[in-house]
Order: structure tokens, then sequence, then C-alpha cells
């Protein structure tokens, strides 16, 4: 069974990994510079690295369509940079998973494939897709809709340890993001973790750094730049979250119940 990934940022790779410790062959489409802020636990590092492991899985980047077939036939997640997604007329997948999280459908039609999921506002099942799957923290986490759509963006993270929005950071203006600290790092609240051009980004809380742009990234006003991890545990910057595993539990179940 091959499945079509439509981003491979971090909800996009705990699919990933869902599908394809189920045996099925995995393809992520990705965009020449990812913007990924979890980026020890996405696929879309094989965009720069050429390759790169999440938990035991290894993600390959591959030239064109018959190198993704050489990929595949080694057992690895192939990952192509590809923001169309035209990869798909020559592969014709089984599933094909729009998991960009753009908030809005950026071009996927039920027709695309045999099974079309939608992960996320944006979609509406019966559609634009066959089902959707809900990606907001809560009781309806991972839930599969197969009428309908999922709860609309509200604009405001989940709650982690009593924290929302003051846990993520976001850059102050349009510019060139430097993170001064890395990934796994312990910040404080108040310190400076970054800088678009001069301009210095202060966190709002204590914690472990789980996610941050690379350096050199073209950043937009507000944009989402890194998150920080109030519950200090430091092996959570290297595991898929337990948002990632019950969206992709919520896909699994949906490709295995719509199969053709």
């Amino acid at each position: 069974m091959l499945a079509v990934i439509k981003g491979a940022g971090d909800i996009a790779s705990g699919i990933a990994l869902r599908l394809h410790k189920a045996k099925f062959q995995v393809v992520m489409t990705e965009i020449s510079a990812p913007t990924a802020i979890r980026r020890t636990v996405c696929f879309s590092e094989a965009v720069s690295n050429g390759e790169c492991v999440v938990e035991d899985v290894k993600a390959v980047l591959a030239k064109d369509v018959e190198n993704i077939r050489a990929i595949l036939e080694n057992g690895d997640i192939a990952v192509i940079v590809d923001e169309k997604a035209s990869c798909i007329k020559e592969l014709k997948p089984d599933f094909l998973i729009d998991a960009i999280l753009a908030k809005e459908n950026l071009g996927t039609d039920i027709d695309d494939a045999p099974v079309v999921i939608g992960v996320g506002p944006g979609f509406t099942a019966l559609s634009d897709c066959h089902a959707v799957v809900e990606t907001k923290r809560g009781h309806y986490l991972g839930r599969v809709y197969y009428e309908g759509s999922a709860i609309e963006n509200t604009g405001i993270p989940g709650d982690i340890d009593g924290h929302t929005t003051d846990r993520i950071i976001r850059s102050p203006h349009y510019g060139v993001f430097n993170p001064i600290f890395e990934i796994g790092d312990t910040v404080q609240e108040g310190e400076v973790v970054a800088c678009v051009d001069s301009t210095p980004v202060v966190c709002n809380v204590s914690g472990i750094l789980r996610g941050i742009l690379p350096k050199g990234t073209l950043v937009t006003p507000n944009m989402k730049s890194g998150d920080i991890d109030p519950r200090c545990e430091k092996e959570h910057c290297y595991t898929v979250s337990d948002k990632a595993l019950a969206v992709g539990g919520g896909v699994l179940e949906a490709c295995l119940n719509l199969k053709k």
C-alpha cells in the first residue's frame, strides 16, 4: 500500500511513522525551504541533510520518481521537494494525506487518489476528501470524521502544563532568523533565544526548547519560530509527540477503513 503525504513537519512525520510501522510505503512532499520548528522529529530535515532519522525510521531525499521507487524498495521513507505534489500523477498512490496544516485546503481534491484524507481544519469529508482527522488537542484529538469537518482553528495553541500562547516563540517582523539556543537547551523566561536581523526575540516562559527554526530562515511578522516545553523533559525533544501519534492513529484508521 502506497501513501503520499503532503508535508513533512512534526504532525505529518507522526503520521508517516504510524503508516511506515504498519507496513505502508510512504512518500512525503515538501517545499524547498521547510519551516518546521520541531526539526529533531521532522522528516523534512531530509531536504537539507539528504537523509534523516526520526526515532528508528530513516527518510531519504529523492531526486525524482524513479529515485522514490528505489528508496521505497530499500524500506525507507522517501521525501521529495514537490510543493504541488505533482508526483502523485506518476506514483498513483492508494492514499493521499494532506498534512500541510495550512488551516485551509491549498488544492487537494477528492479525486486525487482512491482514498484522500484531510488533516485538521480546512477540509470537508465527502466534499474535498473522504475523511478528516481532528488535530485540536482535547477530547476529539485523532478522531476521524467521515462526514463534515474538523473543529475550526481558534488560533490558540494547545495547553501544555498550563501554557498556551506564551510557550510559542514568534518573529517580530520580516527578516532573517538566527537562533542563539539549540533544540534541547534549557531557557528561562525573559531570555533572548534568537534574533531577527538585529532584533532580539525573547521567550515568555521557562522550559526546554523543543523546537526552533534553523539559522538563516526568512521569516514574516508573527511567524511561529520556536516552541518551549514547560514540562522540561529533554527526551520529548527527540521523540514524536502524543499529538502527532494520535493524529497518525486516526489517519491509519481512515486508511484501513476506506481502502479500496
